[in-house]
């Protein structure tokens, strides 16, 4: 990895910081669109850039050309977002100022959206200020609203869209949005997904051993089903600088799945047969999710205030282990809820002359509560619970004094617990500390420092939420540090309209490292460390706009007395050496668009892991071509048509489940969870 990063820096040059290329405005991150929805991360500076011909389906669609940054799994109930290896629990994610954090089932991932009704998607790669918690970053989703879809004077509009995948299945949306008065806006959205079983890369679901899985035609069964997505939001304009928004967002995803969605058919085969019981059980998760938000501007001071309620459901019958008779037992229908409810302000002041500052400060809280039922058809049930609250105070404040800027900050968090495993309060004081250079207007260097705190996670809901945990009343809150040090430089140099380059060198300390399966009781193992770094390079020459990335990261675990069996132990989540090459070209005068991109991975070796295969852990790489061209032949009207996968390779995201396991009952089991091979999409859409 050394050796390779070490070459992309010197190839790539530059920096996780980006900023506009007016050179009044203070450095910000840049954008990607796709259909009504900008990506913008932390790690890649990108000029804005007209991929909406993407018919994104599934989170990954929008995220896996970024940095740093995956997403695993192929099932719809599998949008496992990592970031520099870390998995979805050691990140903050939010949709419109709702947390999302809520360890439901290890099978499937912690957050369930359709990315067609997002507006924006905002990626912290690293925690790199006191605002945020986490130990990995966050993402920050944010849906549409009707200010978005109405053009200047208009009162009321529309929008219809249908798109068809021949290896994914259709869905259709409609919204309408209006102002309804000079203060009032109004925005009714619906979207429904017919998804269906798709067929691997080759047209063939192969094992272990490379030959073809006995009893398979190449289809992944256990993947159909029906997604529908609702939004209502209503804004009001209180005032020209106030603004309060309410929404209400229901989704629901319901179809006869497999019952461990992360993992490959192969696995699922084993464990049916061995057990004599079905391959598909009727299964539905919902979420409804709450928001009240509130903008206002009053002189240099910025604010913006989210109240939520998001309660997330999974629901399963398992009435089928009765065709067993010796698992009759085990028959029920099982039923985990999880509730978040919280606040969170943030506010911005700036001030100052000669020396300017920009004081950034707020609140968070969220309170999470989660309850599990068993109902057994042969009688009684299991009923569970657990609870926690997490309550932050932050003050950052950005000090200019010409070309140099230092940032130092501070966050206190209190976190209270009453779970299974432990019952506790911690709390903690963090700071951080970064230092920004800009000699000129194209290029900027950065440093930074930041503390790292996070209290032990509420047991996993689905399988008991935490009726089966025994106790651990010694465990430790997680700490740490990270620390990055980055360069980006941006202009119109080298014949381009537009010259990116940049990246970043990263060192992520994990201490007190919480693994729940450490035996006997979930437990702080050890220290683990990842390092890495992102880098990427951008030319932009007319219509052309051309932009290479690459990151790494690796993990290592230093163990504590007691578990030496997991020293230099990696992450599971863990990747290869990633590249990513995307091309647009805007042909103006005929009203099209085209764009290409290409994702190469590189093979991980067997090593030592945390939660992998027992057996068989290294990782093939693999590359993934997407071509795909849009052209409004009308205002109004966008007709769009792609291939994914175009060579159709047989592959699997390295942040999925890779490799082969040794279970005493089953024997070996091959998990690997294949991606779909070569997929032909069109959308036809329609805004008036």
């Amino acid at each position: 990895m050394k050796r390779t990063f070490c070459a992309a820096t010197a190839l790539l040059a530059a920096a996780s910081n980006s900023w506009a290329q007016d050179s009044t405005e203070q450095p910000k991150i840049e954008e990607l669109v796709v259909w009504g929805t900008e990506v913008r991360a932390s790690s890649v500076h990108m000029n804005t850039a007209d991929i909406e011909m993407r018919q994104a389906d599934h989170i990954s669609d929008l995220l896996r050309t970024i940095p740093g940054v995956d997403v695993g799994g192929a099932h719809s109930m599998n949008q496992r977002i990592t970031i520099r290896s870390m998995d979805d629990k050691d990140l903050r994610i939010s949709i419109d100022g709702a947390n999302q954090n809520t360890y439901m089932y290890h099978h499937m991932g912690n957050l369930q959206i359709h990315a067609d009704i997002l507006k924006s998607v905002d990626i912290d790669v690293g925690t790199n200020s006191v605002i945020n918690g986490g130990l990995g970053g966050a993402v920050r989703f944010e849906t549409k609203e009707a200010k978005d879809m109405l053009s200047d004077g208009e009162r009321f509009g529309g929008r219809v869209s249908a798109t068809y995948g021949d290896n994914s299945g259709h869905n259709y949306s409609i919204a309408a949005f209006a102002q309804l008065s000079d203060s009032v806006d109004l925005l009714a959205y619906y979207n429904h997904v017919d998804r269906d079983d798709y067929e691997v890369g080759g047209g063939e679901i192969k094992g272990a051993d490379g030959n073809v899985l006995p009893g398979t035609d190449g289809m992944v069964r256990g993947l159909a089903g029906e997604l529908d997505d609702a939004l209502i939001k209503v804004g009001f304009d209180l005032t020209p600088d106030q603004r309060l928004e309410f929404g209400y967002e229901h989704y629901i995803d319901e179809g006869d799945y497999s019952y461990r969605p992360d993992m490959g058919l192969a696995t699922d085969l084993a464990i049916t047969d061995s057990l004599q019981v079905p391959l598909l059980w009727p299964t539905e998760f919902s979420r409804d999710t709450y928001t009240a938000n509130y903008d206002l501007q009053l002189g240099s001071t910025t604010v913006k205030a989210a109240a939520f309620m998001n309660e997330s459901n999974l629901w399963r019958d398992e009435s089928g282990y009765a065709q067993n008779p010796g698992f009759a037992a085990w028959a029920a229908i099982v039923d985990g809820d999880a509730k978040n409810t919280g606040f969170n302000v943030l506010a911005e002041t700036v001030f100052g002359s000669s020396v300017q500052q920009t004081l950034t400060y707020g609140l968070d809280i969220i309170n999470y509560e989660t309850e599990y039922q068993a109902t057994y058809v042969e009688g009684g049930v299991d009923e569970a619970g657990e609870e926690a609250t997490d309550a932050a105070l932050f003050i950052q404040d950005r000090i200019e004094i010409g070309a140099f800027a230092i940032i130092p900050g501070a966050r206190y968090n209190d976190y209270d617990i009453d779970s299974a495993v432990v019952d506790n309060t911690y709390d903690d004081v963090t700071f951080s500390l970064a230092g920004e250079f800009q000699p000129t207007d194209a290029l900027i260097f950065k440093v930074s420092s930041t503390e790292l705190f996070k209290g032990p996670e509420l047991s996993e809901v689905f399988t008991g939420a935490g009726l089966f945990e025994d106790p651990n009343p010694e465990l430790e809150a997680e700490t740490g540090r990270n620390d990055e040090i980055s360069f980006a430089y941006g202009d119109s140099v080298l014949g381009a309209s537009h010259f990116s380059i940049g990246a970043t060198l990263f060192r992520t300390e994990i201490e007190g490292y919480i693994y729940q399966y450490a035996s006997p009781v979930m437990d702080n193992i050890g220290d683990m460390e990842i390092t890495g770094g992102e880098a990427y390079i951008g030319y932009d020459i007319g219509g052309l706009r051309t932009l290479l990335t690459y990151s790494d990261a690796e993990s290592d675990l230093a163990a504590y007395e007691g578990y030496e069996q997991y020293e230099g132990a990696r992450l599971d989540r863990q990747q290869g050496d990633t590249w990513s090459l995307n091309l647009d070209y805007d042909l103006r005068s005929l009203n099209m668009n085209f764009h290409y991109d290409v994702l190469l991975v590189g093979d991980v070796p067997a090593a030592l892991d945390l939660d992998g295969a027992t057996l068989e852990n290294s990782k093939d790489g693999y590359t993934v071509h997407n071509v795909s061209m849009s052209w409004e032949p009308t205002k109004g009207l966008l007709l769009t048509a792609g291939v994914d996968n175009l060579f159709d390779e047989f592959y699997a995201s390295q942040s999925s489940r890779t490799g082969t396991s040794f279970h005493p009952r089953f024997g070996e089991l091959f998990l690997t969870d294949y991606e779909p091979g070569r997929n032909i999409k069109a959308t036809i859409a329609y805004q008036f």
